[in-house]
């Protein structure tokens, strides 16, 4: 007989039992999940499907619902590196692709802190945790602020440049025809000038965008006109002297300060106000976001007029004779004064005395500028000496420099670059850039004009200097004084009439009334601990105790209903009453053993008097 065939044992040639739940059913492959190619021996390489080793769908963290609740997170939102999960297919897109770059895009911590607003040096004050909790969310808030801006700072594509010689060459010997020569056509149109020798000398006024410019003449001329494409607004001869002309909140509105009084006129020439209280006016000066035109006089008054409403703020009188220097801080809106004793004194229109006094020369103070920032402020006297001082609070003079004839002009760009007015001579210094003072090493430019200087003003957004004299007006190009990129929201150049009405309402709206001038405007957001102090002194004189002095007292509960909320509220009433009179009690003793002993020590002291009687 053949061999007998044999059932195969289990566990040899047999192949194993599938598994109950892969019988059942297969598992769904994902999206982000790569297909899986069976081995040779059909079996898959993926792990095997227990509980413990099943593969889940990657989920969302678990502290992701904190996120919905706060619009504003508390926590500083530095960016972070992205969180690695364990499956990395999980970070694929729907169409396979994984994300080279995940996450936020990193931000250097050098620019957040050029846009952050807040000291984090300085502690916060202890207060209540509601109040605290306020400051920490506004803080949150401000750092997620700045992060948001540096992230928009590489939209702003274009940068300022500057002129750079060759090989140690001197810039200041470049001529304006040599800069015209090698700029663009566009830019080239932006030097011109006006031969009008008949009515100087000038003084001028760029509006607020720069694409405006008025200009009046001493002999009565006055015109504006849109600088950029030649094109006149109003010519007008008012027939008498015209000592200084300002722009107000937008290019609409001209104020001229006239021999005897203040008028305004309107971008047709249209005289539309006298303002006969502002009389003998010699310089103005014009804080667009208060709507404050200030005016200084022979008399030596200082006026602050509200043309927002046609109200004088203030008239504060400085004491110091004929006001002939003024000039204003951008970044607070103080008025700084130039007298003639050698000091230049701060105002606000909240204060009746000068903010502080600086002492900057031996003689009289012939001009006064500040920059954009608010840092640094230029002095020249009659001593010859041009000086930069520091405005944060030292107020000391980081540079000095002699000048041959003086200056009697200064003005700041929005870059920093300063410029100085020497009978026809216009020099112009550079710094490191904006935020950094200028060096009065070596000038940057010089330009030698056809009569003496008498009024200087950089244009808004542009590299373009603008300069009155005897012999009319002239429009210089200066690389690199113009901040580049500007606010459309704030100042557009290239605004219809509909936007200025849109964007003179808003500014109205969002005016900064006159009583929060002040040094530091920072001030004003921080909390007044001095008027707290002073307040709690007062309640406690008030009340003869400190009521915060002791623990408020809390009721212990009752059982069947006399701890409702009414009758909690009683009993605590009861008890402040009776805590109250004790406190009252204790005072009136106390006031009645002062008034006897003071009665016997004058019972005592010196004899009796028939006037007396009359004593109370």
């Amino acid at each position: 007989m053949g061999e007998m065939e044999t059932a195969p044992k289990p566990g040899r040639d047999v192949p194993p039992k599938k598994d109950k739940l892969q019988t059942k059913r297969k598992k769904p492959r994902r999206y982000w999940e790569e297909e899986t190619v069976p081995t040779t021996d059909g079996a898959s390489p993926g792990p095997p499907c227990n509980k413990k080793n099943r593969e889940l769908r990657p989920q969302r963290p678990k502290n992701a619902h904190i996120l919905k609740k706060s619009r504003i997170s508390k926590q500083p939102q530095v960016p972070k590196k992205p969180r690695e999960w364990k499956n990395p297919e999980s970070q694929r897109s729907l169409s396979g692709a994984q994300d080279p770059f995940p996450g936020p895009a990193p931000v250097p911590v050098e620019v957040v802190q050029k846009f952050c607003r807040i000291d984090k040096s300085r502690k916060l004050p202890r207060s209540k945790a509601k109040t605290r909790s306020r400051l920490e969310v506004a803080e949150a808030e401000e750092e997620e602020t700045s992060i948001k801006a540096a992230r928009s700072e590489l939209l702003l594509a274009e940068e300022p440049g500057f002129l750079e010689g060759e090989d140690g060459e001197d810039t200041a010997k470049i001529c304006q025809a040599d800069i015209v020569e090698a700029v663009d056509i566009a830019s080239a149109a932006k030097h011109f000038d006006l031969n009008l020798r008949q009515f100087g000398p000038y003084r001028l006024n760029y509006s607020r965008t720069g694409r405006h410019l008025a200009f009046g003449g001493r002999r009565g001329h006055v015109a504006a006109l849109d600088w950029v494409t030649k094109k006149l607004m109003c010519e007008i001869n008012v027939m008498e002297a015209v000592r200084d002309i300002r722009f107000l909140h937008s290019e609409a509105l001209l104020a001229v300060a006239q021999n005897r009084w203040l008028h305004i006129y309107d971008n047709q020439g249209i005289e539309l106000h006298c303002i006969r209280r502002c009389d003998r006016v010699t310089r103005l000066e014009f804080l667009p976001f208060h709507f404050l035109l200030a005016t200084a006089s022979e008399t030596g008054f200082l006026t602050y007029l509200d043309v927002s409403v046609g109200k004088i703020v203030a008239a504060l009188n400085a004491r110091a004779g004929r006001l002939d220097v003024m000039s204003q801080n951008p970044y607070n809106a103080v008025i700084h004064l130039g007298h003639s004793n050698g000091t230049v004194s701060l105002w606000s229109p909240a204060m009746k005395e000068p903010l502080a006094k600086i002492l900057c020369h031996r003689g009289g103070v012939r001009a006064v500028a500040v920059d954009s920032t608010g840092t640094y402020m230029a002095t020249s006297g009659l001593d010859h000496q041009l000086k930069i001082f520091d405005l944060r609070g030292t107020y000391q003079p980081l540079s000095t420099r002699t000048l041959p004839h003086g200056a009697g002009h200064l003005a700041f760009s929005q870059r920093g670059l300063l410029v100085a007015g020497m009978g026809d001579v216009v020099n112009i210094w550079a710094g490191q850039g904006k935020g950094s003072p200028p060096s009065l090493e070596q000038p940057y430019l010089t330009h030698r004009l056809s009569g003496p200087v008498h009024g200087l003003q950089f244009c808004p957004f542009e590299d373009v200097l603008g300069v009155g004299h005897s012999g009319g007006v002239t429009s210089m190009l200066v690389p690199g004084a113009g901040e580049p990129n500007f606010d459309g929201l704030e100042s557009n150049p290239y605004r219809s009439r509909k936007q200025r009405q849109e964007w003179e309402v808003k500014a109205l709206l969002e005016k900064v009334p006159a009583e929060l001038i002040c040094l530091d405007p920072r001030a004003l957001a921080e909390v007044d601990v001095i008027s707290l102090e002073q307040g709690k002194k007062e309640r406690i004189e008030r009340l003869g105790y400190d009521p915060e002095a002791k623990a408020p007292f809390q009721p212990k509960p009752k059982q069947k209903g006399r701890s409702s909320t009414a009758s909690l509220v009683k009993r605590k009433r009861k008890v402040m009453d009776e805590e109250h009179r004790d406190k009252v009690r204790q005072s009136l003793q106390l006031q009645q053993q002062q008034q006897q002993k003071e009665a016997k020590a004058k019972s005592t002291g010196a004899r009796p008097s028939a006037l007396d009687r009359f004593v109370r």
